[in-house]
């Protein structure tokens, strides 16, 4: 399925907006201690194993919402947008949530 931050995509016609469409995905307050507990995974600022959990959040976000779209009969997505939250009680937990709008290409 094409996704994409744009809202129109070039070489195709988009002949129908199905409905918006999105998908969450949420890092519990454990997944930040594991990774906080592993600060000799930090190099030149960064943390490539909560990294890598961010990324397997985006991942299932993207699944999530693209999921949504196939039950519409979409073809893409377009105008996708990218949000990262802290949530839950004193910021335990991060959101990651992602949304477009479902559509059909000529």
């Amino acid at each position: 399925m094409l996704k994409t931050t744009t809202s129109v995509v070039d070489g195709k016609e988009i002949s129908d907006y199905l409905d918006v469409v999105v998908g969450e995905a949420i890092l519990g307050a454990n997944i930040f201690k594991d990774l906080f507990g592993k600060v000799r995974d930090i190099v030149g600022g960064r943390s490539g194993a909560y990294e890598k959990e961010m990324g397997k959040a985006r991942e299932i976000a993207f699944q999530d919402m693209e999921e949504r779209a196939q039950q519409l009969g979409a073809d893409g997505i377009v105008g996708i947008d990218i949000d990262y939250e802290v949530v839950g009680e004193q910021g335990a937990m991060m959101m990651v949530s992602v949304s477009g709008t479902a559509v059909k290409f000529k």
